[in-house]
């Protein structure tokens, strides 16, 4: 119950900047592209950084991963976006790793905590990837996966698993100027599933036994 708890109060938390500001902002795709251009040279670096910061920013991923794909193209706007989305996830992960596992214990309880892991280092990679599509969840997936102590090796697969087919997506739209998102939602949504099944299980798979049950 409490982990669920835990759960809710991350996505609340991070719903407060959205809140406070998120109304005040134009955020399509075109928008932030013009915004960034004003970073000349260094437009591609303040993209990734805005999807590195998405814990903290009312921006939409996806108007930004649309943006460098229209500055920069379907590929290396892909490749930026995907650097950035990876930055964020590893950046809630590592947040969530901040809080000592006493303090995650006397928090969750050391049975749920226990349990959590458990779920988390069986279904958690599905679960990242699916996530990585959604508003919102991305982040407070990562937090918690931090927070339980999942395994690095898996979070680290399954983030690029889940990043990569929808950075390339939406540079593709973004590049394409398309005005259906919805297929862009739809794509990504099928993409990392299928990259995750045909990567990420097959390479951990490939690991020792021991390495696997071992803590990161």
């Amino acid at each position: 119950m409490r982990l669920i708890l835990i759960f809710v109060g991350l996505a609340v938390a991070l719903l407060i900047p959205f809140a406070l500001w998120g109304r005040h902002l134009e955020v399509t795709p075109e928008a932030v592209a013009a915004w960034l251009r004003g970073y000349g040279m260094w437009a591609w670096a303040v993209g990734i950084a805005l999807l590195a910061a998405d814990l903290f920013l009312p921006v939409p991923a996806s108007a930004v991963l649309a943006a460098l794909g229209f500055l920069y193209g379907p590929w290396v706007g892909g490749a930026l976006g995907a650097l950035g989305s990876v930055a964020s996830g590893l950046l809630g992960f590592g947040l969530g790793r901040l809080f000592r596992r006493e303090t995650a214990e006397r928090w969750v309880g050391r049975s749920e905590l226990e349990q959590g892991q458990r779920l988390f280092n069986r279904f958690g990679p599905w679960l990242i990837v699916l996530s990585r599509w959604l508003p919102l969840f991305p982040e407070v997936v990562s937090c918690a996966a931090g927070l339980i102590r999942m395994r690095i090796l898996p979070f680290l697969l399954a983030l690029v698993c889940g990043s990569v087919p929808m950075s390339f997506t939406y540079a593709w739209v973004g590049h394409a100027g398309t005005k259906h998102p919805g297929w862009a939602t739809a794509m990504s949504l099928l993409g990392p599933p299928l990259l995750w099944w045909l990567i990420g299980r097959r390479l951990l798979a490939k690991r020792p036994q021991a390495k696997l049950t071992a803590e990161s």
